[in-house]
């Protein structure tokens, strides 16, 4: 069997979030920049089958392909670290400072990587800046304003909305990164690994290495979009609300779901309860039976 008790896939939670506070700077700004354009080689792909398709469920259906990739080489997504590395600092393996310093050392490689890659993907679509009739440029383009001025237009309520949002992605895709450890094999830790990825892309939450791509993707392209539109109505309340879903929900929530209370011991219950009422005799009951003739 390939299973793994979730007592042990808390332990690997929590060494998980260990060895990644710990890890060197260069490992962090290398494995978070492979990370943001390999997701980002995902989004693209998620977009290409909902543009041949016109099936919006089939872009879904694919780019968790990009997190496995990310998951199984051992590569550093800032958001699957918002439930692990936590989840060490409340055990005390790691220190707050530990934890910070990874998030910005791999969001630095994201925002690396999925420049990158829009560079080199805008370039390709565009046939080097000559042809603007892919419909995937529009799609970009769109897609770039809505994650930014569509909040933006809502003020408060804006900022609201995609804290929320970013809430609800990140309790998936934390779920996904932990989903994996269920396994010991390949194939199971896909399957498992592929359930939440699916759910959060498939409902349009909000995830800060994806927009990392898409929002600079479709500046780009021609979207009426700043660069203080990015950050201040997008990739910051992202992120506070991918740690928020990540550390919460899935770190902290899992958590306290095994360890948190006493277990009830079933064989103390059922010998308190007297025999006429749970069907089983009491001592007494059981010596006096013995001693009949």
């Amino acid at each position: 069997m390939d299973f793994v008790k979730p007592a042990e896939v808390l332990q690997s939670m929590v060494e998980a979030g260990e060895s990644k506070a710990r890890m060197n700077r260069v490992q962090m700004l290398i494995r978070g920049f492979l990370a943001g354009a390999i997701l980002a080689f995902a989004t693209t792909l998620a977009y290409t089958a909902v543009s041949q398709t016109s099936v919006g469920l089939a872009g879904a259906l694919i780019f968790p392909a990009g997190f496995v990739i990310i998951i199984l080489l051992g590569l550093e997504l800032v958001t699957g670290s918002f439930a692990l590395i936590p989840l060490a600092v409340l055990k005390r393996k790691v220190r707050v400072i530990h934890m910070l310093n990874n998030y910005f050392w791999v969001i630095a490689g994201h925002v690396l990587g999925c420049l990158f890659y829009a560079l080199l993907y805008g370039l390709t679509l565009t046939k080097m800046g000559t042809d603007m009739s892919s419909p995937l440029i529009q799609t970009l383009i769109q897609t770039s304003e809505a994650k930014t001025l569509g909040y933006q237009h809502l003020g408060g309520a804006g900022i609201v909305l995609v804290v929320i949002k970013a809430i609800l992605c990140n309790w998936m895709v934390t779920l996904g990164a932990v989903m994996a450890m269920t396994s010991t094999s390949t194939l199971g830790k896909i399957v498992a690994m592929w359930l939440p990825i699916t759910i959060f892309f498939a409902q349009g939450f909000e995830h800060a290495v994806v927009n990392m791509f898409v929002i600079p993707a479709g500046m780009m392209l021609g979207a009426d979009v700043s660069i203080a539109d990015w950050w201040l109505w997008n990739q910051i309340p992202v992120l506070v609300g991918n740690f928020i879903g990540g550390a919460a929900f899935t770190g902290f929530g899992l958590y306290a779901a095994h360890k948190w209370g006493s277990p009830v011991n079933l064989s103390s219950t059922l010998a308190t309860i007297s025999g006429g009422r749970s069907g089983l005799a009491s001592p007494d009951t059981t010596s006096k039976l013995g001693t009949r003739s």
